[in-house]
């Protein structure tokens, strides 16, 4: 059993000074006697949301095998004041981490689904087009109502990105996903795999680097969301320096896709699109950067409380998580100042709740 709990402050999105208490775990705004206050006079926002990351995911790549290590990836997750997390892609099971309630919620993508030999070695099952509804089907069932596909990656004989799907394949798959009661999510870079996904139906876009004008306001009018990952395009560079020697069209494609990343993203909200945050951490991105996330969208263009939004009560709408309302499971990151405009407090969380525990 948790402890009662109270707090006082600015309750966002709304921005009205309230007293706020925890029982059970659960908010209410009825006093309860006897109540700890653990916070007094700051801003309550509903706990950040980490819209892409890899739990499981070594530096570099690789596995994470340890508890102890996808344990390490979750704490720094949640030393930054995010509380749930979308995993979009791990090739181990995290499972074990939802037995400790100090650790941020995971909502699980099951493992990248990519063509025969089109992506990092080891981290995805591959396959071929014909076999990938059934598989879609596998980890829908091993997911928390996400299925992530790799829709584009370098295609060595062409030199370039490509989309690893055909059309049918695609339209299958995510008729699957969406009758076991899925969404499906796709990474890609380039613009050559983006209209047979958007056809298709699929829900999300990670990355989403190559979106033209006219696919942005197909996901506008179909209510595609995209993950743009700014953190991560940073190192469209370098990968480009990395792949010139043996494929100049990658690389100057990758150049390219990185010049207009800022561009894309303004394009998609002012049309509509919906915009989360994610940072694609494991891998070649550490844990714990959704600050950089965040205010990386609002350099993009998107006003400051959008951008937080995209992080906070918008991600949490968004992935079925409510926010500060009476009986909703008491998850909240308190600040000194208001982060809907001081954007760099978010890097300084004061008090946080999960679960109706106080875990930092």
């Amino acid at each position: 059993m948790t402890a009662s709990l109270h707090l006082s402050g600015v309750v966002l999105p709304g921005g009205e000074h309230r007293d706020v208490w925890v029982s059970e775990g659960r908010f209410t705004f009825e006093p309860v006697p006897g109540a700890e206050t653990v916070s007094r006079g700051g801003w309550l926002l509903p706990g950040l949301v980490d819209a892409h990351c890899h739990v499981g995911i070594a530096t570099g790549g690789g596995h994470v095998t340890d508890l102890d290590g996808m344990r390490g990836q979750a704490l720094a997750e949640l030393a930054a004041g995010v509380l749930a997390l979308r995993d979009c892609g791990s090739p181990v099971d995290t499972r074990a981490l939802d037995e400790e309630p100090d650790l941020p919620r995971i909502i699980r993508a099951g493992r990248h689904i990519a063509r025969s030999r089109r992506y990092i070695p080891g981290l995805a099952v591959e396959l071929e087009p014909d076999d990938l509804a059934a598989e879609v089907r596998v980890q829908a069932g091993r997911g928390d109502g996400w299925v992530k596909l790799v829709g584009d990656w370098i295609d060595r004989g062409a030199g370039d990105l490509a989309p690893e799907w055909p059309r049918p394949a695609l339209e299958a798959a995510i008729e699957t996903a969406h009758a076991a009661g899925a969404r499906v999510t796709a990474h890609t870079f380039g613009t050559d795999a983006l209209p047979d996904l958007i056809a298709a139906g699929i829900d999300c876009i990670e990355h989403g680097t190559g979106l033209t004008e006219e696919l942005i306001g197909e996901m506008a009018r179909r209510g595609t969301a995209v993950v743009p990952t700014l953190v991560n395009v940073e190192n469209f560079p370098g990968f480009a320096s990395a792949g010139e020697k043996k494929f100049p069209a990658y690389a100057s494609t990758m150049r390219q896709l990185y010049a207009n990343s800022g561009a894309v993203v303004r394009a998609a909200f002012d049309a509509g699109v919906p915009v989360f945050a994610g940072t694609d951490a494991g891998g070649g991105i550490r844990h714990g950067r959704i600050a950089d996330e965040v205010r990386a969208l609002h350099h993009a263009g998107l006003p400051a409380e959008a951008a937080l939004a995209a992080a906070s009560w918008s991600a949490r709408a968004w992935l079925g998580l409510p926010c500060i309302e009476e009986g909703a499971p008491a998850d909240v990151v308190v600040y000194d100042s208001d982060p809907r405009t001081d954007l760099d407090v978010l890097a300084r969380p004061q008090r946080m709740v999960l679960r109706g525990r106080v875990v930092g």
